[in-house]
């Protein structure tokens, strides 16, 4: 079993895939984790995008740092690069096809997990909010872990990336056709929960 998870930054994908993780039992990739760790490496090494997607070790998806917003923003512009995407492809197909610990299934969050990396994916989800929720969350999020952020820097932050992440010409942010899209601007993160569960449950008994 094979569910996506997609949708723009703090929409609640990541809240939604690690229960649904937890509740299956199944392998998780934040595949977001994945560009941020090559965007760590192009701001600490002021390495080349490609040859640090391609040099990429798993090990380094646990570095506490990938959690800040200056390589947040750098993920976002080398996930621009088509080379790079390129790169890292069959990383995660291949997480998707062997999840690890003999797990039986995956759930992948991030982009465009549902209409590039997993195309056939049995479950799709994308995520979404109002910018302004979206914008409030992040600034919270930032808060709560003791960063100084101002809420107008951070939702000029969130709409460069939204511009970004939805005009580039390679797996642009996009619903995949058969995905159930859920905006939660309005939704707590059990209600969102919940509202997969069902759909999840009505997919497998169709």
């Amino acid at each position: 079993m094979i569910i996506t998870v997609d949708g723009p930054a703090a929409a609640g994908k990541g809240e939604l895939s690690r229960r649904l993780a937890r509740h299956f039992d199944y392998a998780r990739l934040d595949t977001g984790q994945i560009y941020r760790a090559v965007g760590r490496r192009v701001l600490r090494d002021g390495a080349d995008p490609l040859a640090a997607a391609q040099a990429l070790q798993a090990a380094e998806l646990d570095d506490p740092a990938l959690r800040l917003e200056e390589v947040a923003r750098a993920a976002s512009r080398v996930a621009a690069i088509a080379a790079v995407r390129e790169a890292l492809l069959a990383f995660q197909r291949d997480f998707a096809a062997r999840p690890p610990g003999g797990k039986q299934g995956a759930i992948l969050d991030g982009r465009d997990c549902g209409t590039v990396v997993c195309p056939d994916a049995q479950i799709k989800f994308f995520i979404t909010a109002r910018l302004d929720v979206r914008a409030r969350r992040r600034l919270k999020e930032l808060q709560d872990k003791g960063l100084a952020a101002i809420g107008s820097a951070v939702l000029r932050d969130m709409q460069e990336r939204d511009a970004r992440d939805s005009t580039r010409t390679v797996a642009p942010l996009e619903p995949a056709r058969d995905a159930l899209v859920l905006d939660t601007s309005d939704m707590d993160a059990d209600a969102v929960f919940t509202a997969a569960l069902d759909y999840i449950s009505r997919q497998k008994n169709e």
